[in-house]
């Protein structure tokens, strides 16, 4: 049964003061009949704000969720696109609130702007499981994601020694104010600290997105004749890189190190198949993980307020066995 919304500007307020005085009542008692109805019908529902569906790898995780998902018949998912837009992304959450969720999970566009509204859900007693990229503070339920910092470590120590410890690296970053971009470059920047004939000349922001990388690849080869290697905070933004320097003739030159390393024609795996990559690193979404904790919170049982999920470098000497499917790995 579909309820309507009382039309307040048909209330005749010469002749008809008790109506209009009963209005207020009649929105609560819609209200009221939506959450009951959906409490009837069994289902949990969880909010899922996704800071932007621009990145791959984000369109990975959302799926990931999606399928897993479907193995709950208890659960229902109401999804947000915020587009990086912070605002937007503050707003998504409100909406979810007045849906009345019983669980938000959030991969916040950047930390500061989007503590104070998964704050407000939390404090409401509304359990929060935030994906990929942390807030500032503890007010949430789980977090799911990888050690960015150790991956940016690991890729510094594989750029070092695919180097030999001397070189020019261009760094593409991603989103400045996301904790992963700020952990790949400090992870990276601390495993090439100790060899001082490895330079960064040029470490412009791409805000993970591929066409911007192409964009800041092409003034990184108009201000550098020689580079020894890009090293992109994704595997996009390293694909960017590679067509922008494919489209020089300079491509041969150097090397591409990216991360993320999904499966599928455009994912990093093929590149680093096709040797277009020199590595990257598998970076999960925890679309899959979210799901089970979501369905853990909702049974009662204890989740924990961490998960870190593992990694692996990819090169071109163990690419095969990730380029079979997941089962048989």
């Amino acid at each position: 049964m579909i309820l309507k919304q009382p039309r307040l500007e048909r209330v005749d307020r010469r002749t008809d003061v008790t109506s209009a005085r009963l209005t207020p009542v009649l929105l609560l008692l819609v209200v009221a009949f939506a959450a009951c109805g959906r409490a009837k019908s069994g289902k949990h529902l969880i909010g899922f704000s996704q800071c932007n569906l621009g990145e791959p790898w984000r369109v990975a995780m959302n799926s990931q969720f999606a399928a897993r998902a479907k193995d709950f018949p208890d659960l229902e998912v109401a999804y947000a696109d915020a587009q990086q837009d912070n605002a937007k992304q503050v707003a998504d959450v409100e909406n979810f609130l007045r849906q009345r969720i019983d669980l938000l999970v959030i991969s916040p566009n950047e930390a500061k702007p989007l503590t104070p509204i998964v704050k407000r859900v939390f404090e409401a007693k509304i359990p929060v499981i935030i994906l990929d990229r942390a807030i500032e503070g503890n007010t949430y339920t789980t977090f799911i994601g990888a050690d960015n910092k150790l991956i940016g470590k690991v890729a510094g120590e594989y750029i070092t020694k695919a180097l030999n410890g001397k070189g020019d690296i261009v760094e593409i970053q991603g989103l400045p104010g996301s904790p992963p971009a700020r952990d790949r470059r400090d992870g990276f920047r601390e495993a090439i600290a100790a060899f001082p004939d490895i330079h960064i000349v040029h470490d412009p922001v791409a805000n993970w997105l591929r066409e911007e990388a192409m964009a800041q690849m092409e003034s990184a080869l108009a201000a550098h004749p020689h580079i020894d290697l890009v090293y992109a905070h994704n595997d996009p933004m390293a694909a960017g890189a590679y067509l922008a320097a494919k489209a020089k003739g300079r491509e041969g030159e150097m090397k591409f190190v990216g991360i993320d390393a999904l499966p599928g024609l455009d994912g990093g795996i093929q590149m680093v198949a096709d040797g277009k990559l020199s590595a990257t690193f598998v970076y999960p979404t925890g679309g899959k993980e979210a799901v089970e904790i979501a369905e853990k919170i909702f049974k009662g049982e204890p989740v924990p307020h961490k998960i870190v999920l593992p990694t692996a470098m990819v090169t071109k000497e163990n690419v095969a066995q990730f380029q079979q499917p997941a089962a048989t790995r």
